[in-house]
């Protein structure tokens, strides 16, 4: 089983100073990071996932084409600097997206997933039609959204869908 480690939405507007800071976003950073670390050690292939706002919808409160605050976070793109970069616009990763091929490319059945918003890109990520495929687990220390109870609530939300398995013991 060839495994993919899916880092969504780590950008610089969820963080302090960003147009939409997250709760606890630096253990999360912090806890990926590590992820990040061990998937490269135990040869787990790894792919952020980045948002960019469609702009033919209007102008979005954030992740906005070519502003700081869309940018991938720098301490995640250092920690895997070679993984390629899947460009997205909707909560979905797989939607309209080269991530398939991507996941292809490494001969991927199970997935990994984390990052930024719980509820939303995360939890779309993992139970969308285009995952069925893989075996798909949630790593919640290595996930946030807006606060501790929305993120709570989402994972269990989609535990009867998805694992959810700390980052220490997923990899």
């Amino acid at each position: 089983m060839s495994k993919a480690l899916l880092v969504i939405d780590l950008q610089n507007d969820y963080f302090p100073g960003g147009a939409y800071p997250l709760w606890n976003t630096e253990a999360t950073l912090q806890n990926i990071e590590a992820a990040i670390g061990r998937a490269r050690e135990a040869g787990v292939a790894v792919i952020h996932i980045q948002h960019i706002a469609d702009a033919s919808a209007g102008i979005a409160p954030f992740f906005n084409e070519g502003t700081d605050g869309a940018k991938v976070h720098e301490r995640v793109l250092a920690a895997a600097p070679d993984a390629p970069v899947v460009v997205k616009a909707f909560a979905d990763s797989f939607v309209e997206t080269t991530l398939q091929e991507e996941l292809g490319r490494v001969d991927a059945t199970e997935l990994l997933v984390c990052g930024m918003m719980t509820q939303n890109c995360v939890t779309h990520t993992a139970i969308s039609r285009s995952a069925e495929p893989y075996d798909v687990t949630i790593l919640p220390d290595c996930c946030t959204t807006v606060d501790e109870m929305l993120h709570n609530i989402a994972l269990h939300a989609v535990s009867t869908r998805v694992k959810l398995v700390p980052s220490t013991e997923a990899i």
